[in-house]
């Protein structure tokens, strides 16, 4: 098995990051330190240390959503010292986001130990769908609403479409649906500060077939066999 798919598979990161880790001299095997990126490993009988930590497989895999609330990071180890999704969730295992939200985003998130589900469900090629309600500050005209489905433009470079529905509004605050199939970091923020609008509150609220639903902020549950076939069938 090659080392970065040992990595991902046993939750230490995804393979992309597995090897940044092996590039930066962090990733151990057998005692010595790893710098060839496609090395192949016997995964029953190499001992892979990672910053001390030896990795193993699991024996289990888990699979979770969580209703992420705003003040949280989605990192194992804050490096401001903030909290992070992973103080929300009593396990033994070692498990990882499928995608992130930012610190000031709310809503619904992935976790598991199983690297080759997390990187079926986040490749691009699958394109699937996330959707959000948005609530930004005052209204927003037909023609803005325009802009953001055909894909705003952002330093020269068009971003992504997006299926935007107005929900409702008032004399402060509009409601909105968008829902996006790529996931480019900071993706709804950067398109409504594009047209100059400010957003009060950013839920993601469904991840493909699986929808937050009253799940509480700070709560989280094993994914239904209904939900997880719904995602597993993309393979």
């Amino acid at each position: 098995m090659r080392l970065n798919k040992f990595l991902s598979n046993s939750g230490v990161a995804s393979r992309r990051k597995s090897d940044e880790l092996i590039s930066q001299g962090k990733v151990f095997v057998n005692g010595k330190v790893v710098s060839e990126l496609g090395l192949q490993i016997n995964e029953k009988k190499d001992k892979v240390m990672v910053e001390g930590k030896q990795i193993k497989l699991p024996s289990s895999f888990v699979y979770i959503k969580l209703n992420k609330p705003k003040g949280y990071a989605c990192t194992t180890a804050d490096e401001k010292g903030r909290k992070t999704i992973y103080e929300l969730i009593d396990t033994d295992e070692r498990l990882f986001s499928i995608g992130r939200l930012d610190y000031d985003t709310e809503g619904l998130i992935l976790l598991t130990n199983d690297g080759d589900f997390a990187n079926k469900v986040a490749h691009p090629k699958y394109a699937i769908e996330k959707e959000y309600r948005v609530t930004i500050e005052g209204q927003i005209k037909e023609s803005e609403l325009a802009v953001l489905r055909k894909g705003v433009v952002v330093d020269g470079e068009r971003m992504p479409s997006a299926k935007v529905e107005f929900l409702s509004e008032d004399d402060k605050f509009t409601k909105l649906s968008v829902v996006i199939d790529e996931g480019q970091n900071r993706q709804i923020r950067r398109m409504f500060e594009a047209i100059g609008k400010s957003i009060r509150l950013l839920k993601r609220v469904r991840i493909g077939q699986v929808r937050l639903g009253g799940l509480k902020r700070g709560d989280y549950r094993d994914l239904t066999e209904d939900e997880l076939n719904s995602l597993v069938g993309i393979k």
